[in-house]
């Protein structure tokens, strides 16, 4: 499941060997900051993987943290948002994210 909110990007998955876990990876350490800290879990740096560092959370977790997010959605734009909150680069990667995605509706 790839999940994009305004504190970034991630890509969750259950890993055969972790079955009581969702592996939550992101492609940068900012990504996963407060995930980690509400797990009380530390970033786990993978250079070797698809995906540079990720963070093992319960489902419970998890959801918590995708029900907060919701909770907290309080804008009407959400590139112009992760411009406020991640800066120009996370909304170029964002903006070409749109664009691959809008391609599909024409």
């Amino acid at each position: 499941m790839w999940v994009f909110t305004e504190t970034g990007f991630v890509s969750a998955v259950r890993k055969p060997e972790e079955p009581n876990y969702i592996t939550v990876r992101a492609r940068e350490k900012q990504s996963l900051e407060v995930l980690s800290e509400l797990a009380e879990k530390p970033i786990i740096d993978t250079p070797y993987g698809d995906y540079a560092y990720r963070v093992l959370v319960t489902d419970e977790l998890f959801k918590a943290w995708l029900s907060t997010s919701v909770d907290m959605l309080d804008y009407d734009n959400f590139k112009n948002r992760v411009w406020n909150t991640r800066g120009d680069e996370f909304h170029d990667a964002l903006g070409a994210v749109w664009s691959a995605m809008y391609k599909l509706q024409q």
